[in-house]
């Protein structure tokens, strides 16, 4: 009798509870999807590959992920149905049969025991204000789950509870609960992730991991055990799940490029998905690169790497600091877009549009010995002299005062309009022209505008912008800016192919150049091969100065280190076009061997070799050695081979322009010189 009237009664609410739903349907409606909190997305900044490179909070401060089913491991899904709402596919957003239970609870109970509710009546709560236990909030929720799955269907009821899910604090969707707690993406989960994520956003407060481990373990279990139980999973799959830990904290989100992604954010506003040029893997190896290197390098200096495809001028890492949360390395501060000085790193460019305008090519003789112009008297990073020597030479072994003399021919004037047409402005004092001393870093530049001028090297005279925006990049086909020439550019790069490699690097593979500034405050390397340019800086944010920061040292080997991470291998260059002169004899007279600004003109045997003479030590030198140290000897002019005397007595025949000599002692020493013509050269030094 009891039991029957229970029917009864239960009966009677079923009726009414479809009446209340019939009629609360007709009368209400649902907001749109995209309303309310589904508006105030996180920004996502991904990856060429769409991969996430950094999300941002929305608005709200919430962690809010866009994400749908295609991006959820189809498990997830599978078990969430089974233990949530094993009739989803099937009901119109409201369960008839779990409805009649709830209902005859309520009546008995006289009171709310258990809900009832679908899937689809819980996302209708998560986007309404109504947070009431009350039937008419129970009747309400029920017509807008109705409505909702007649405006946006199963699968979009499915991406809306997958966005929105509460998983504690400010996380919410399966993404961002994913990413925090298992720190990765939901595409792949473990069953014991997977029932976690099932559990936590029935008490989302109550079972936070980073708050109640235990407490998060235990409603983690209890998912496992009734998805065995509704055989969802077998039980040997719901007692290996219970052997795995859940986690006890929650991990940092991805912060991969933050310099580049706060750009890109800003521009994608909020919510918005933008997609850039990087790649992940390359970045994540470039900052650990920068990272460790900054570290060794000391206190308070950062290092900035770009890279980029030259070919298309897609920019594929971009490494603003060595650690962007370091506030003694100034961090935060992008480097790749700060103006420095570059020291040698412009050397190339002057040679190219010297090569361009037929004042020298690479084979062409060109001095390296004490010039002053004006009342300019460069001198080479060595304090040495090497005499005699091809602009090819002078140019891969970071030459000064053949560089300079190359400025003088080129005009400062004329060589920085051409860097600034090509897209790479030099930033100058206000109201200062450029002068000589550009041609040694005396002026500004940026690490990408660097990368800028040696990808149009690569890419055989023309220059495209680098960009990590695809929409910002060349279309295919386009010529690009003039640079110079390809011949020029080809000489160039062959040149700085044969610049010497850092210690242990195999060289020959890439054209690279380094830099150093004024008072060791910039160490630069810039390279590329066939495939990508790379460009690096180190030194300090702060523009101090640093001890022993040398571009050979310092960032040269970062340079090669960074082309062995990205991976790929180095990929050759292109050979020199038939039309390039190689050999000396090649060449017409008159750019056989250069001749600086105001030099006499040449006579009819231009192209004879200068006269041979001892250029170090020069004629009635003074020099210190230490006991039993040894002298560099260095002739320049005459033609080879070359042999050395001191005293009268031969050195060992290394037949070289430059050799090593070691003196017995203190005193005086006449050092001579024989070349290959038979000319002799001698100096005298006193040795202390």
């Amino acid at each position: 009798m009891r039991r029957s009237r229970r029917k009864a009664v239960a009966g009677a609410a079923l009726a009414t509870l479809v009446a209340g739903l019939v009629g609360v349907a007709g009368l209400n409606t649902v907001r749109a999807p995209e309303a309310g909190r589904a508006e105030t997305l996180s920004t996502l900044v991904l990856d060429a590959d769409g991969r996430l490179l950094r999300p941002f909070t929305a608005a709200d401060g919430a962690w809010r992920l866009p994400v749908t089913r295609a991006e959820v491991d189809p498990r997830f899904l599978k078990l969430l149905m089974a233990y949530e709402d094993k009739r989803f596919l099937t009901h119109p957003g409201v369960d008839p049969l779990a409805a009649l239970r709830a209902a005859g609870q309520a009546i008995v109970h006289r009171g709310v025991v258990s809900g009832g509710s679908t899937l689809t009546m819980q996302v209708a709560r998560l986007i309404t204000p109504d947070r009431s236990r009350t039937l008419s909030r129970k009747l309400n929720e029920a017509a807008a789950a109705l409505a909702l799955e007649r405006k946006v269907g199963k699968d979009g009821v499915l991406d809306l509870y997958l966005r929105l899910a509460p998983y504690g604090g400010n996380l919410e969707g399966v993404r961002a609960a994913s990413l925090a707690y298992f720190g990765k993406e939901p595409g792949r989960l473990s069953i014991a992730e997977a029932a976690l994520l099932i559990a936590i956003p029935q008490s989302p407060e109550a079972r936070r991991p980073d708050r109640d481990p235990k407490a998060a373990r235990a409603a983690r279990d209890r998912v496992l055990a009734r998805l065995a139980q509704a055989g969802a999973i077998s039980p040997a799959e719901a007692t290996y799940a219970r052997e795995e830990p859940t986690p006890e904290g929650r991990r940092p989100f991805p912060n991969l490029a933050p310099h580049a992604a706060e750009v890109a954010a800003r521009r994608a506003g909020p919510g918005g998905v933008v997609r850039l040029t990087l790649r992940r893997e390359a970045q994540r190896a470039l900052e650990t690169l920068a990272r460790d290197r900054a570290r060794a390098l000391g206190p308070g200096l950062s290092v900035a790497i770009l890279v980029a495809d030259h070919a298309t001028g897609a920019i594929e890492a971009s490494v603003g600091s060595a650690d962007y949360f370091d506030a003694s390395r100034a961090g935060a501060l992008d480097q790749t877009r700060a103006v420095r000085s570059p020291g040698s790193a412009l050397k190339p460019f002057i040679y190219a549009l010297a090569f361009e305008n037929g004042i020298a090519a690479p084979a062409t003789l060109i001095e390296d010995r004490p010039a002053r112009f004006g009342t300019y008297a460069p001198r080479n990073f060595d304090e040495g002299f090497h005499g005699t020597v091809s602009c090819g030479e002078a140019l891969a072994l970071s030459l000064n005062i053949p560089a300079v003399a190359l400025m003088d021919a080129v005009g400062p004037a004329r060589f920085a309009a051409r860097l600034r047409a090509a897209g790479a402005p030099l930033a100058l004092p206000a109201g200062e022209a450029p002068g000589l001393a550009v041609a040694l870093g005396g002026v500004g530049v940026r690490l990408i505008d660097l990368a800028t001028l040696y990808a149009g090297l690569a890419r055989g005279g023309q220059t495209i912008p680098l960009s990590d925006a695809p929409a910002d990049l060349a279309a295919p086909g386009d010529a690009g800016r003039r640079l110079t020439d390809p011949v020029a550019a080809a000489q160039v790069a062959q040149a700085l192919l044969k610049s010497p490699p850092p210690e242990a690097a195999l060289g020959g593979r890439i054209a690279f150049k380094t830099g150093t500034s004024y008072g060791y405050r910039d160490a630069w390397a810039v390279g590329f091969d066939g495939r990508r340019v790379v460009a690096v800086w180190a030194g300090r944010p702060d523009g101090a100065s640093s001890a022993g920061l040398v571009g050979r040292d310092a960032a040269a080997p970062i340079l090669f280190d960074a082309f062995a991470r990205l991976g790929q291998g180095v990929a050759p260059l292109p050979p020199l076009p038939p039309e390039a002169l190689i050999a000396a004899s090649d060449l017409p007279p008159p750019m056989r061997r250069f001749r600086p600004f105001g030099a006499p003109p040449p006579g009819p045997d231009d192209g004879a070799p200068a006269p041979l003479m001892v250029a170090y030590p020069p004629d009635g030198a003074r020099v210190e050695l230490d006991e039993g140290g040894e002298l560099a000897l260095k002739a320049a002019g005459g033609v080879a081979p070359f042999r050395w005397l001191v005293d009268g007595r031969p050195l060992p025949p290394e037949r070289r322009r430059e050799t090593l000599w070691r003196a017995a002692g203190p005193g005086f020493a006449r050092v001579t010189v024989t070349d290959g013509a038979g000319a002799t050269a001698s100096a005298q030094v006193r040795i202390d």
